[in-house]
């Protein structure tokens, strides 16, 4: 691994302006940084890698990345869910190209070495007369992500055997994820494969954007409101909730004002409305009830959104997206993007919310191109040598001041964590920075 010419002293000097709500321009995206977030952040935290709607039958396959590192996950023979580095392990070749698929075994392109979904090495061209029958295959098996575990039928994979279980660590996180993936008998099913695209712009940008910053759509977003395709984010500003929780998540509870008239539970079909009573709590329940938005980001990279969408008329569906920032680079990510709905919903409506997710947040999408354009606006202008400037002077920070000092935490909410008052605030961005900065400041 290689080892940051970060001193401690910046580290702390980020510290003391990150406490005042500023944040110096040049962190997001100083390659020295990102090497350290490589190696501090992406190599012991949880990462998001499947949904197991993905994976329904043996055999079944997706690649995907945790920081700079490819992944295999299978579902392997006996219906077990299993990952591993995506590399032959006789000269490394990454042995999956595809996206997903379906094999019975796994053949390396270079060499022709072949595994089972199992990772173990069943085949070895020409094997008895290169190496012998002594040679001994079980040592020679696709190497295991170091911690796999799975929460509401969420995949997560961690590159660090000594981290703390994936419960611990989601903490705070899963009373709130369970409103959304944990409401039905059945769960939420994956309709499709996910889209992936590339994006000029930093993880840590896009993170944030999703974390708490809805604050964004009273302007960037304006034109989907005026179109009759999103919620009146002006008028309604700031109804609802910002939850800062442990471990660096956050997110915005968006909810119908009580004198505004709003879809009951999303817009979801009626037919899956005693699921939700069953399944939640009644605070649960009623948060479901009245929500419009909910928006977030586990740290640190696995982001989502549930949003009603107008796909034409008075129609109004509802769909979950989540969505992993893979970092490329400094100023690079690839955007993996999933769009989530409950398996009991009827056909025509996992058809519907497939459509309001394609024409929104898919890669050509409305409010996705407003966020792009937004994103890429910041590395142009993040990459100008003032804002690169390093000496921590007041030209190069950003304000984060949204709410300091002034707004409090709710006292006696129903739900676990830090709930504010109003989503228009900057307190879960500051927490996911403050998690991000104690994450590089370690060891």
């Amino acid at each position: 691994m290689k080892n940051s010419t970060v001193e401690n002293k910046t580290l702390n000097l980020i510290q003391e302006k990150l406490s005042a709500g500023r944040l110096p321009q040049w962190v997001k995206y100083d390659p020295e940084i990102f090497e350290l977030e490589i190696e501090k952040i992406f190599s012991k935290t949880w990462c998001f890698l499947a949904h197991e709607s993905e994976l329904k039958e043996h055999g079944s396959y997706v690649t995907r990345y945790i920081g700079n590192d490819p992944i295999l996950v299978t579902r392997t023979r006996t219906g077990e869910i299993k990952a591993f580095l995506n590399s032959c392990t006789h000269r490394g070749a990454k042995l999956c190209t595809a996206d997903y698929g379906n094999s019975k075994n796994l053949t390396c392109p270079y060499h022709g070495w072949t595994f089972n979904p199992d990772g173990e090495l069943i085949g070895v061209t020409a094997g008895n007369r290169i190496y012998g029958e002594e040679m001994v295959k079980d040592e020679w098996a696709l190497r295991p992500v170091p911690k796999l575990d799975r929460y509401a039928g969420l995949i997560f994979g961690n590159l660090d055997s000594n981290a703390s279980s994936l419960d611990e660590y989601l903490g705070e996180l899963k009373w709130y994820l369970d409103i959304l993936v944990s409401r039905t008998d059945g769960g939420m099913e994956v309709l499709g494969a996910p889209q992936r695209w590339v994006v000029n712009t930093n993880w840590k940008v896009t993170a944030e954007n999703f974390c708490a910053d809805s604050y964004h759509a009273l302007t960037s977003h304006r034109s989907t409101v005026e179109m009759g395709i999103s919620p009146d984010f002006v008028s309604q500003a700031g109804f609802g909730y910002q939850l800062s929780l442990n471990n660096g998540h956050g997110l915005n509870l968006v909810l119908t004002p009580p004198e505004v008239e709003g879809p009951k539970y999303q817009g979801l079909p009626e037919e899956l409305w005693p699921m939700f009573e069953r399944n939640l709590n009644p605070d649960q329940l009623q948060f479901l009830e009245n929500l419009q938005v909910h928006v977030g980001n586990c740290f640190p990279n696995l982001s989502w959104v549930s949003i009603p969408q107008s796909t034409g008329g008075d129609s109004i569906t509802t769909f979950l997206n989540m969505r992993v920032w893979r970092p490329i680079g400094p100023d690079s990510i690839e955007i993996c993007s999933w769009v989530m709905i409950d398996k009991e919903a009827n056909e025509e409506y996992k058809k519907e919310a497939s459509r309001a997710y394609i024409i929104s947040f898919g890669p050509g999408g409305t409010l996705e191109e407003d966020d792009t354009e937004i994103w890429t606006r910041i590395t142009e202008s993040s990459k100008a040598v003032m804002a690169r400037n390093k000496d921590l002077s007041y030209d190069n920070v950003l304000n984060y001041l949204m709410g300091i000092d002034r707004v409090m935490p709710i006292e006696n909410f129903p739900g676990p964590g830090k709930a504010y008052p109003t989503w228009l605030l900057d307190t879960a961005i500051r927490n996911f920075w403050e998690q991000w900065l104690k994450m590089l400041q370690e060891n």
